[in-house]
């Protein structure tokens, strides 16, 4: 990807400033505003491959910033970077649409390592898929609009979900662990843990399993972690 163009959402202009200033200095151009109303406006004007968003911000907050982005199937990548970064602000943000969390504060190589992951992660989901629409059993996903069918009917996958389950069905038939399912998802230097993992797990069996407390597509592997698949004996 050549120069990618990065919206930056922050209300602390000093911060800010900083942010675009090292973006520039690594090749990536930045557009920076600074109220939550003015970010989808901006999405709507032109495109970008990656959005830094803040959570606290005047008028619309980065949460409902992101899941409007998402209602209106607007898939570019979110990185939440925000003062609210406790085990369940991290939740909400992959719940909302999010694809990865920076807490404030944070160094300038942090933030630039997770840039770069992102921006591979996403030529890894968009250049390497199975076939676009994956069918199992009754079910199907597909992986360029983020949708999907399953006991339920029709539904909606975030990113980080349709993500999962592509590595998942990657892998189909082998038992993959929790720290491969973050290092492909979320990369190098993300704060991901296992209860992260398995919250996501949880939503999908609701999802794709006729009983999600006995699931025939996921399966999980106490001592290493899941399986997309028919169960190994």
């Amino acid at each position: 990807m050549v120069n990618p163009k990065i919206l930056l959402v922050e209300d602390e202009e000093n911060l800010a400033e900083g942010i675009k200033l090292n973006l520039e200095m690594e090749d990536l151009s930045c557009v920076w505003v600074s109220h939550g109303d003015d970010a989808l406006t901006r999405m709507s004007l032109e495109s970008f491959d990656l959005v830094l968003l803040d959570i606290m911000l005047p008028g619309m907050d980065g949460l409902t910033i992101c899941q409007k982005m998402r209602s209106q199937h607007n898939l570019t990548p979110v990185l939440f970077i925000t003062a609210k970064n406790t085990e369940d602000d991290r939740l909400m943000g992959f719940e909302s649409g999010g694809d990865d969390y920076l807490g404030k504060p944070f160094q300038v190589r942090d933030l630039l390592i997770r840039i770069r992951s992102i921006l591979r992660r996403e030529a890894w989901y968009q250049n390497q898929a199975l076939d676009r629409k994956k069918y199992f059993g009754n079910n199907w996903i597909d992986f360029d609009n983020f949708t999907g069918k399953g006991p339920q009917g029709e539904f909606q996958l975030s990113v980080k979900e349709s993500m999962i389950m592509k590595f998942l069905m990657e892998h189909a038939g082998k038992a993959v662990s929790r720290e491969e399912i973050m290092d492909k998802v979320w990369g190098e230097g993300a704060v991901v843990t296992s209860r992260t993992i398995d919250n996501f797990i949880v939503r999908l069996r609701k999802l794709i399993e006729d009983d999600p407390q006995e699931p025939r597509w996921i399966h999980t592997y106490r001592s290493i972690g899941y399986q997309f698949g028919p169960k190994s004996k």
